[in-house]
């Protein structure tokens, strides 16, 4: 295995090229977040928690139910240290010789699409480079871009022919901290259901049905009623709104309790041929994208850029009950407790994802030292794991889709960014009923897990640290007003990234940082008290 110290060494080297054969891992820890280091207690005494945003209380079949890791750092032997350097560089000088103009240009400079535009990354993987080809068969296993951006009014991607892709965009309320763009990239998120989801029973592609499946899917994940435009509920033969009659439905009703004969039905292709369906889960067959994009600068506001950081691909190749997820959880408990200091294993290849071990495969494309799209390497991409695997804020592995905006919100909540940005989104509730991102704002003390981000600790806190009731009152009806960074940090943070990239250096961290972090441990103690007394729990 390559020391860290020789490894740092050799990504001094700008343009170096990453080796995505490479299986040997630097980080052997790579699957837990850089953002889990942070320093909960500050030398003046004050308690800070982020930690609540990922380890809270969870809904089956998500049997983690983590609230209780805000209160200590529960990390192996080897994962005591911090190895994600790149916390801990300076990187001033480099950011100072980047120009606003260059910065701008470069993130406004499309890496998906070449200059007609076709997909630049999919002509690569179609013709794979022997660099590329992990089993040396000549074939990209793994997944080939397929979505081009063309949305319509209702969400919807279309390829330069007008047929639909499958794939379709909807607007969400950001994950707190890390997620917003305030703190250092835009985002978006796509989801696609199997071909069978988009037909009607008799084997055609139907929207109507598509769009059915769709609903009932977020009802599901949800696990609530979904309102809806009127459907005709004949055309499926589905009692949608479990009113007892077939007839016209204005909601898709939540009713999932087996035990006492509720159950659910998708409608067309899917229903005939039996697909598995269960509160909670996604079917079979799921697909999510999700790019990662600089921030761009359009009438002195921050918006999604063109150029991406990072394309993500998420796919659930296989259904588990709720006894099996269970199991996975039970057995991954008992390891950790046989074997305290034993590192979590995963299964998997850059050409082929990663396994979460629920059923679900990641895989990422990012940056190469030009700025084209390349496919991570099987470390960088352990990198998304650990937060889509054994976590209590998760649904079936995801993070976006329970999140979604909902019937009366523009479009319906089917929009992609380009077509809408956040100016008057109102700012998201937990589930007991408290505005989620001044929650987190209160228990931080700060808009990042880093605290980091000056901008926002000056617009939304007084002199004592506590939440200037004014702005949240803004924030309450306009997310926005927190979320968006101003002309300046945008600059710096995509500046700050474009040096990462220079280096090729994921492995040591992705996070947009110019100083080195002093609200981050080097190192931990075992089993170390964060200081945190009284946990965040949803129990409504």
């Amino acid at each position: 295995m390559l020391s860290l110290f020789l490894a740092s060494i050799l990504l001094e080297a700008k343009g170096i090229e990453v080796d995505i054969k490479n299986r040997s891992l630097v980080n052997d820890a790579a699957h837990i977040p850089s953002q889990c280091y942070t320093k909960t207690k500050t030398d003046d005494g004050k308690i800070h928690n982020p930690c609540f945003n990922c380890h809270i209380s969870s809904k089956e079949p998500n049997y983690m139910n983590d609230w209780n890791l805000q209160t200590a750092y529960s990390f192996p032997e080897y994962a005591l240290k911090n190895h994600w350097m790149n916390l801990f560089k300076d990187r001033s000088k480099e950011i100072s010789r980047i120009d606003d103009r260059e910065i701008l240009a470069y993130v406004k400079e499309s890496n998906y699409f070449d200059t007609k535009g076709r997909l630049q990354l999919a002509q690569k993987l179609r013709n794979l480079p022997k660099k590329w080809d992990i089993d040396g068969d000549g074939v990209w296993d793994g997944y080939i871009p397929d979505c081009y951006f063309d949305f319509d009014d209702e969400g919807f991607d279309k390829d330069p022919k007008g047929a639909y892709t499958g794939w379709r965009a909807f607007g969400y309320t950001p994950f707190l901290g890390t997620f917003w763009p305030t703190n250092g990239s835009t985002d978006d998120v796509l989801i696609r259901l199997p071909a069978a989801f988009r037909m009607n029973s008799e084997g055609l592609f139907d929207l109507e049905t598509y769009k059915v499946n769709l609903l009932i899917v977020e009802a599901l994940i949800k696990q609530k009623s979904i309102k809806t435009d009127e459907i005709d509920e004949k055309q499926f033969g589905v009692d949608l709104n479990k009113d007892g009659k077939i007839s016209t439905a204005h909601e898709i009703a939540f009713s999932y309790n087996p035990s006492k004969g509720k159950n659910m039905s998708y409608v067309g292709l899917a229903k005939k041929k039996g697909y598995k369906i269960a509160a909670g889960l996604y079917p079979r067959g799921t697909e999510f994208l999700h790019t990662v994009r600089y921030i761009d600068i359009e009438k002195n506001t921050a918006k999604m850029a063109p150029r991406m950081k990072e394309l993500r691909y998420a796919k659930k190749v296989n259904w588990s009950t709720y006894m099996q997820h269970q199991e996975v959880l039970e057995e991954e408990l008992k390891e950790r407790h046989d074997f305290p200091d034993r590192l979590e294993q995963f299964i998997g290849d850059a050409e082929r994802g990663i396994s979460n071990k629920r059923g679900w495969r990641y895989q990422g494309f990012i940056e190469d030292e030009t700025g084209a799209l390349r496919p991570q390497s099987y470390e960088e991409n352990l990198f998304c794991i650990g937060c889509h695997s054994n976590l209590g804020a998760v649904v079936d592995s995801t993070f976006a889709y329970q999140r979604k905006l909902e019937h009366g919100t523009f479009q319906n909540g089917w929009f992609h960014w380009s077509q809408k940005g956040f100016k008057n989104m109102k700012e998201p509730k937990t589930p007991d009923g408290e505005y989620e991102y001044s929650l987190y704002l209160k228990e931080n003390g700060a808009g990042d897990e880093f605290r980091a981000n000056d901008e926002v600790r000056q617009r939304f806190f007084d002199q004592n640290g506590s939440v200037k009731k004014s702005e949240v009152n803004t924030l309450h009806q306009d997310i926005s007003h927190l979320l968006l960074p101003s002309e300046k940090r945008a600059l710096e943070l995509n500046k700050a990234y474009k040096v990462i990239v220079d280096e090729q250096s994921f492995i040591y961290g992705r996070d947009a940082t110019s100083k080195p972090m002093d609200t981050v441990y080097k190192k931990i103690k075992e089993e170390q008290d964060t200081g945190i007394k009284y946990p965040i729990r949803y129990d409504k």
